[in-house]
């Protein structure tokens, strides 16, 4: 990679990457300007790239908010999350992340860079930077998963059978192939163990001998299959990489831009073929779904609440509830068979509707937190008449 030497460029430059390798250096133009214009009486400090990024540094401290300081500062991080990215791609064995994939999980954390950086302590902001990207890289990938760190045989120790069979069936092996693969999985598991602990994630490709002895452990078991094989080690050694590629693949798989083109097309990219409303509709039917759930359960608590409420009535209210809604009599008809004034049957069924009322009240306040408004208790009302109707036309409710 060229390095910047200019002051200007170091403050205004940025990577550009070809085929995941440094391919230039791009200028931005208002940045390019910025500095320009500073420099135009330079004096012996300003011809320092420290000196700039400490005033930068300083602006970015005083106004966070403002994006011109910390664009140079960006600029001026652009080598040492660079080799960062560099090194950290070169350390893991895993080829899933290139370069570029970690310089811009790198540069997009130059917030954190700034926020942790103290020149009180006589740091120079681009060597403590130089530390802090590749943790922060590592970091990130860690958050990632295991799994995209890992080497493929300490991939294969480390997942579960569930998610090897997930991963297989999701890679459209028929049922005989999977298993056959996890049969040599497990072999392999029982056979191929790391010797040092802790030291699992690069754990190396296993030797002859193991990959012989994973066959034998394999041929020994063969006969718990549907149709018996007998593969040989470099077979095994084979249907194993396809496992941790199927697990990479499935647990991980490689993000697709939408600006890409539409395989065979010359033409257009597929955000173009992409319906409108399939996101919106995904996302709506995510909403309804929840929102269905969130109903059901309110309706579940409700009707605890309520066939609780019921429960705690007198006798005389229950069996007067259960003449009205169950028995569909009439308040003249109740008093006929209660031997008594229809308005006593009137007053003891409004009595026992008010304690209900006041029950579902109390609960539509604490559980949808609704405030009683003359409204709300209309409704409630409503609500509780279409319940009780509702309730008492079932065998199972009780007199």
């Amino acid at each position: 990679m060229r390095v910047r030497q200019n002051i200007v460029d170091i403050f205004s430059s940025f990577l550009q990457f070809e085929a995941d390798r440094f391919s230039t250096w791009l200028s931005d133009p208002k940045l390019r300007r910025s500095m320009e214009k500073l420099l135009v009486n330079p004096s012996e400090a300003g011809n320092s790239a420290n000196f700039w990024a400490m005033y930068w540094y300083k602006a970015w401290k005083l106004a966070a908010n403002l994006p011109l300081p910390k664009a140079h500062l960006i600029a001026y991080l652009q080598e040492p999350c660079y080799w960062s990215a560099y090194k950290t791609t070169h350390n893991f064995t895993s080829n899933q992340y290139s370069v570029s994939d970690c310089f811009q999980l790198g540069i997009a954390q130059t917030d954190k860079i700034l926020k942790g950086f103290n020149p009180e302590r006589g740091a120079v902001l681009k060597n403590y930077a130089s530390a802090i990207f590749s943790s922060l890289i590592r970091e990130s990938l860690r958050q990632q998963g295991i799994i995209d760190i890992c080497s493929p045989w300490a991939l294969l120790r480390k997942i579960s059978q569930k998610g090897l069979t997930q991963s297989l069936m999701a890679a459209g092996l028929s049922y005989p192939t999977i298993s056959y693969y996890l049969l040599a999985w497990n072999c392999y598991k029982s056979v191929y163990t790391p010797t040092a602990p802790n030291a699992t994630r690069k754990l190396d490709t296993p030797s002859k001998e193991v990959w012989e002895a994973v066959a034998s452990a394999y041929r020994s078991q063969n006969h718990t299959l549907p149709h018996p094989t007998s593969p040989n080690a470099e077979t095994l050694e084979k249907w194993l990489l396809n496992c941790a590629k199927a697990a990479r693949s499935y647990f991980y798989p490689t993000p697709t831009s939408i600006n890409m083109p539409t395989p065979g097309h010359e033409t257009g990219e597929m955000i173009d073929t992409l319906a409108v409303s399939e996101s919106t509709s995904l996302l709506g039917e995510l909403i309804k779904e929840e929102e269905t759930q969130a109903r059901q359960t309110q309706q579940h608590q409700l009707r605890e609440i309520l066939v609780a409420a019921i429960a705690s009535l007198s006798p005389d209210s229950r069996q007067i509830l259960s003449m009205y809604y169950a028995q569909g009599l009439t308040q003249q008809q109740m008093a006929e068979t209660l031997q008594t004034k229809q308005y006593t049957v009137s007053r003891r069924l409004s009595k026992a509707k008010e304690q209900l009322l006041l029950t579902l009240a109390k609960w539509s306040q604490n559980t949808l937190h609704i405030s009683l408004t003359s409204d709300v208790l209309k409704d409630s009302t409503a609500l509780l008449e279409e319940w009780l109707t509702t309730y008492y036309a079932t065998p199972q409710a009780a007199p």
